[in-house]
């Protein structure tokens, strides 16, 4: 199948478009890929519809005319992607912006998660087949919903040494751990460039900190870095995820707020090198080593922070011959084509799920 994936990630940062030839199991081509940044007009949109997001999923207010125009805007921008990137496309992997997400904390309980986007309108604007809501199925059954892309790594990873550990830096970290024979163990660590990304837009009027210029000139503030490092999620076993805004009121409440913009900036960067060492206790065996995906790799900061915390080599994923920034959307070309088969998305290993489960739906081409 020649597939399409589209990801447009927890920095708000813009939408990321790849191509693969894919049955679902087997990669037979990872193709070119192109990245659209979001104007900055609809970052602020949407940064500030994360906000309003709780009040307006529990008011069942999912239909604002703000909501339907950030979608509109947001479904455009990822067709004006799969334009630039002009390959012929059976199917397309659309994962949309989520801007809320509340998995279930325990049993017997309900989640919810919501990604605003258009799949119909995305299926009339580029004529082909669109396959979205890759996480419901997942929640309503009492998963976590995420990560999604474990199964994509471990396609990805086949031939590496293991165990292995495949870490994700968006505006939320998730790692992946792979096993001897396969065994997949998947969790979001906790914030990473997200908390970043605000903090420069606050201290500096920047979308982020560029080559972690802020994080280097500062130090971490060691009792505001062992305020957080006191968070209950931290300690929870797995199956575990999380929203993009969890833990901002943890953050004010430590007092990050009051650290000069170096300062504040390095104990963000060391925080969440923290989330992923207490991660590294979950898994069942240490990895042998730690592949670095999303934006956070770029940020020397953050990659100083995780290996002076990491006992096992932390590189970019570029050293194993992927491209750390296409990543996650090729992840949704190859869902799309599990989804299309009926394969399973998500594991109990992955996001809780009580048996290998299917997910997704689909839109059909528009003449």
């Amino acid at each position: 199948m020649r597939t399409i994936g589209l990801m447009s990630g927890t920095s708000l940062d813009g939408v990321d478009a790849a191509y693969v030839e894919t049955d679902g199991e087997r990669i037979d081509r990872l193709g070119p890929s192109v990245t659209i940044p979001y104007p900055s007009s609809l970052r602020r949109e949407l940064r500030a519809l994360l906000d309003a997001a709780p009040a307006l999923h529990d008011e069942g207010r999912l239909a604002e005319p703000a909501v339907l125009e950030a979608a509109r805007r947001l479904t455009e921008i990822h067709a004006q992607a799969v334009a630039k990137l002009n390959r012929p496309a059976d199917l397309i992997g659309f994962h949309g912006q989520t801007v809320l997400h509340r998995p279930a904390k325990g049993p017997g309980q309900s989640g919810h998660t919501w990604q605003i986007g258009d799949a119909a309108l995305l299926a009339r604007l580029t004529g082909v087949e669109v396959v979205h809501d890759f996480r419901s199925a997942d929640v309503a059954a009492g998963g976590q919903g995420a990560p999604l892309v474990p199964v994509f790594h471990r396609v990805l990873a086949e031939s590496l040494p293991k165990p292995v550990a495949i870490l994700n830096l968006g505006g939320v970290g998730n790692v992946t751990w792979i096993g001897p024979d396969g065994e997949l163990v998947a969790f979001d660590t906790g914030p990473a460039n997200g908390p970043l990304d605000d903090w420069a837009r606050r201290s500096l009027g920047a979308d982020y900190d560029r080559d972690g210029h802020l994080a280097l000139a500062g130090s971490p503030d060691g009792a505001v870095l062992g305020r957080l490092m006191a968070h209950p999620y931290l300690d929870t076993p797995p199956p575990k995820s999380l929203d993009r805004l969890d833990f901002d009121a943890a953050l004010r409440e430590a007092g990050a707020g009051a650290l000069s913009p170096a300062d504040g900036a390095a104990t963000l960067a060391a925080f969440c090198a923290v989330c992923v060492g207490a991660a590294a206790r979950h898994f069942p065996d240490p990895p042998v080593q730690w592949l670095v995906a999303g934006g956070g790799r770029r940020n020397p900061a953050l990659m100083k922070a995780l290996a002076s915390m990491l006992e096992a080599p932390v590189r970019p994923v570029e050293v194993a011959g992927w491209d750390g920034d296409a990543l996650e959307a090729q992840a949704f070309g190859v869902l799309a084509a599990r989804v299309a088969r009926g394969l399973p998305l998500t594991f109990p290993g992955t996001t809780g799920a009580p048996h290998p489960l299917t997910g997704g739906r689909r839109v059909p081409a528009y003449a």
